[in-house]
């Protein structure tokens, strides 16, 4: 006699990991639709790149679409860290597959991969969805194994990295996302809170963390003296009103000229940003 399926706990139902996994394709849809971005891909330029556009980061993210559903349920089970480790190297195999060896979204596979993970399994835990900051928290959990987890010497980021002595992305998120939870997350909500549209709001976002993160892709493509120039022209902007400012499209727009002319990217920055929209959707789905 087969035994029935035993009832599904409460706390069960509430993760629902294709949920969370659409919420990280939105995110990251959010983010490339979001426009003007200074020396980013959008839909309507390629910015500083030559090798990618729109239409790129949406082969990318087809490709992607069943990744964060993966990695969700991984969460939810309690899964090690090598488990999600797994699923962001098949990942990244079949991102580099429909771009024909582009990389779109490196970065936003392991870190939002990392969020989408940490949120399910603290739904699990608490029976609901709990606050983005603490999804933050939550990757901590995996802060042995990532700091063990073996590194790409070879890549543009971890060259920058070692050659100028900043943290990256594991650093980041063995210790919580702080960037996230002290810098994104506030600024992103008090756009919304303060009346601003959805693209509005990203764009003050993006350059709150310009200003402020040692963008390791601007690093790698203009080093420390180019850094510090975008971090000037987005403080800059900011201190002349941002987003909330009338003029912001025309100003932000006249940066991201002197972003491509200078061949600049701060590609770091656009994937916290995804990574912010992300928490902050979660909280309320």
């Amino acid at each position: 006699m087969i035994a029935a399926p035993k009832p599904l706990l409460a706390r069960d139902a509430v993760v629902d990991s294709a949920r969370l996994g659409r919420l990280a394709i939105a995110s990251l849809h959010a983010e490339l639709a979001c426009a003007p971005k200074p020396g980013l891909v959008t839909p309507f330029d390629s910015g500083s790149h030559d090798d990618m556009d729109a239409g790129t980061f949406l082969r990318s993210l087809f490709a992607l679409r069943h990744y964060f559903t993966a990695v969700a349920r991984a969460g939810a089970a309690g899964a090690p860290f090598t488990v999600l480790r797994d699923h962001g190297i098949a990942a990244e195999a079949a991102m580099l597959a429909a771009t024909a060896g582009i990389n779109t979204h490196r970065g936003a596979i392991f870190s939002l991969g990392l969020l989408v993970a940490a949120a399910a399994e603290r739904r699990r835990v608490h029976g609901h969805a709990v606050p983005g900051a603490q999804v933050c928290l939550a990757v901590q959990q995996w802060k042995d194994a990532l700091i063990a987890a073996p590194l790409d010497p070879h890549s543009p980021g971890q060259r920058a990295r070692a050659r100028h002595g900043v943290c990256g992305v594991r650093e980041q998120a063995a210790a919580g996302y702080p960037v996230l939870r002290e810098l994104a997350l506030p600024a992103l909500r008090h756009a919304l809170d303060s009346g601003l549209p959805r693209d509005a709001a990203l764009c003050q976002t993006l350059m709150q963390l310009v200003a402020q993160v040692d963008d390791l892709n601007l690093l790698h493509r203009g080093g420390s003296e180019g850094l510090r120039w975008a971090q000037q022209q987005a403080a800059t902007f900011l201190s002349a009103g941002g987003a909330f400012a009338p003029d912001w499209r025309v100003r932000l727009q006249s940066i991201g000229n002197a972003f491509v002319r200078r061949r600049l990217s701060p590609g770091g920055s656009a994937d916290l940003l995804a990574c912010a929209w992300f928490l902050l959707q979660q909280e309320g789905a």
